[in-house]
């Protein structure tokens, strides 16, 4: 590619995720939901952005990123739940009863908005133990026990680092082989594709997005893999000494860690040079895990969500 050319590709701030069947992409003023039905036809969610997640906190750096971290996973689990809804259905068409008795002891107390902000909110809170469980706890435990075998500190802290890499690459690699997780790293594929192309100034047809890479510097793949390396630096001014407090550490300072990592993933989003195509590197490798080649039907969807976000004047959704 020629510097010319990458000198007019138009680093937009859209950005998206895959739910099931569909794809949702966030403007900087709109957010779009496409899912295509079982019958085939395409339906789409569309709402304004929330005036917390278009403030002037998005402005500052680190901070915006801790804000959109939070706000993404919000954002998502709506997201899924939107296209859930359309595939709560019987073999004989009828509609499954998909609400638990908690969610109906919620409607029921706090009302159906009420209700379902809940469970949401719940969903996300649930998320964010289990992640953090599973991938800043785990790891400290497991290197707790080689302290025995050595108190260097640097040694300690690496061993820490490559344990949660190990444990998060193993996770991808078995929800990987899922079928229906298949699916939707097809329609990740998809999302992907469309970004790059509408980014290279192309028109928004299947033919023009088919062509383009699946994988993009700014994914959720690359934040979070940025994330376990960030974490490396940042816990490793913390003592080993007395594991209770290492731990407590860890999760205060675990928003400065996903705001640092924002800013790694936004600057690399916005700069081509050697520098940053290191950065991108790892992130881009693993999504050839995350991510699978769409079909045409995949890349209808996502165009469709893409072109309901963007605005009129390219200046507000660039990167």
């Amino acid at each position: 590619m020629s510097c010319n050319k990458k000198e007019n590709i138009h680093k937009t701030s859209i950005g998206g995720q895959a739910v099931i069947e569909g794809v949702m992409m966030k403007g900087p003023s709109q957010i779009a939901t496409a899912v295509r039905k079982p019958d085939g036809e395409i339906v789409m969610d569309e709402k304004p952005c929330a005036s917390s997640r278009c403030g002037r906190l998005l402005k500052i750096p680190v901070v915006r990123g801790c804000i959109s971290f939070f706000d993404s996973m919000i954002l998502g689990v709506q997201s899924l739940m939107y296209s859930a809804k359309f595939f709560d259905i019987e073999e004989d068409g009828t509609p499954k009863e998909s609400k638990s008795k908690f969610e109906k002891w919620l409607e029921e107390k706090l009302g159906s908005e009420k209700g379902m902000n809940a469970v949401i909110y719940f969903s996300v809170i649930l998320s964010l133990f289990m992640s953090v469980g599973l991938f800043i706890l785990l790891p400290t435990v497991i290197v707790g026990f080689l302290k025995g075998l050595t108190d260097n500190h640097i040694i300690l802290t690496l061993a820490e680092g490559c344990v949660r890499i190990a444990i998060f690459l193993l996770y991808l690699a078995l929800v990987a082989r899922m079928e229906d997780i298949k699916r939707v790293f097809m329609y990740h594929g998809a999302e992907h594709k469309t970004i790059h192309c509408y980014e290279q100034g192309l028109e928004l047809t299947v033919e023009n997005v088919r062509g383009q890479s699946r994988l993009h510097p700014r994914c959720g793949t690359s934040f979070l893999l940025v994330v376990m390396v960030i974490s490396i630096i940042v816990f490793s001014f913390i003592s080993w000494n007395n594991a209770i407090i290492r731990l407590a550490l860890r999760l205060a300072l675990l928003p400065v860690v996903a705001g640092l990592s924002y800013e790694v993933i936004k600057f690399a989003g916005r700069h081509d040079n050697w520098f940053t195509a290191a950065i991108s590197a790892p992130g881009k490798w693993l999504q050839y895990i995350t991510t699978n080649e769409p079909d045409d039907s995949q890349i209808e969807v996502a165009i469709s969500a893409l072109k309901a976000v963007i605005p009129e004047d390219k200046e507000e959704d660039k990167w």
